[in-house]
């Protein structure tokens, strides 16, 4: 059986396909597993209605429209927030631009004006903690009340916790930060990865017998620096690696850069995209006697790498 089209809307009526969907409403960065809970209530609140299932999601990030001087790290940018939720059944996404006039809206225009006018939607799904509309004042108890005025369904989900803690962005933002990746993942529900194409460096690695493929990544990115061990996707294939993000204090250029290389692959990577799942903390930057010492360390890199993606299994993002 093919797989389900996921359908992407932006800043438009839906056709057919969305019409009259159940929309699970919010930012979803990361979609981890809080927002998977959102997700499945409206998957079953869509099947109960006969209706489509979708998201109604917001870009850029409203954050980052309210406070542009503050940098936010994403756990995922909009190419990669759309592919996690192509994984989880939907039938497609809404993607509101989120500019002056969307912020302007009052609550209830947004319901009139988005919710009834533009998408006719059956239901609506949202989290305990979200609001919309201008100055925030769209409360869970509002949107349930503007329900019942229009005739569609309101669910409102309760707090989701995982090993019996809170689930949401800002604590597995915390643990990239630290290092901390098994509790990130716990929470996100898989390994965070990253995309990008590849890029030229300096060529450094590959004097030292370690060619890197190499990305640039959001200036914005809170991952600590350091080495991991990754996994690597492209081309429908699956390699393992290790990586090292940060400056390279041995040959600091004063850019931050994703170091990527691949075991046992041989190949030209440059101008490629690649997915990168980030799968366990090696190890921090270190500034080292000599270039020998350097690839001494390289090497148990390496084996350390090996073997923390061995006990970690074919673990992958949904993606």
């Amino acid at each position: 059986m093919a797989p389900k089209r996921f359908l992407v809307v932006r800043d438009a009526a839906p056709d057919g396909a969305l019409h009259g969907a159940v929309v699970a409403m919010g930012n979803f960065d990361g979609v981890h597993r809080g927002h998977r809970a959102v997700i499945a209530v409206a998957l079953e609140r869509a099947r109960g209605l006969g209706k489509p299932a979708a998201v109604l999601t917001f870009e850029p990030h409203p954050r980052v429209f309210f406070h542009p001087n503050e940098p936010l790290f994403r756990l995922t940018d909009e190419a990669a927030k759309l592919r996690l939720l192509a994984s989880t059944g939907l039938d497609g996404a809404v993607v509101l631009t989120f500019d002056a006039a969307l912020a302007g809206l009052t609550a209830a225009d947004f319901v009139a004006r988005i919710l009834i006018e533009r998408l006719a939607v059956s239901g609506a799904v949202i989290g305990f903690n979200f609001h919309f509309g201008k100055n925030r004042a769209g409360s869970p108890d509002f949107l349930a009340a503007q329900g019942r005025k229009y005739g569609f369904a309101v669910d409102v989900v309760p707090p989701f916790e995982f090993d019996g803690r809170p689930v949401s962005s800002g604590p597995i933002r915390d643990a990239l930060a630290a290092g901390r990746l098994d509790d990130a993942h716990r929470l996100l529900g898989f390994p965070w990865f990253v995309s990008g194409t590849v890029r030229h460096g300096d060529k450094r690695g590959r004097e030292f017998g370690f060619p890197t493929a190499n990305l640039s990544l959001d200036a914005a990115c809170g991952l600590r620096h350091g080495v991991y061990a990754v996994r690597v996707g492209f081309g429908g294939r699956r390699y393992d690696g290790v990586a090292n993000f940060g400056r390279r204090p041995m040959f600091d250029s004063g850019v931050v850069l994703l170091e990527v290389f691949l075991f046992d692959f041989a190949g030209d990577l440059y101008g490629k995209s690649i997915d990168v799942a980030v799968i366990a903390f090696i190890r921090d930057e270190a500034v080292f006697a000599s270039v020998d010492d350097l690839i001494g360390a390289m090497n148990d890199d390496a084996a350390k790498a090996r073997a923390a993606l061995e006990r970690a299994g074919d673990i992958f993002p949904p993606i």
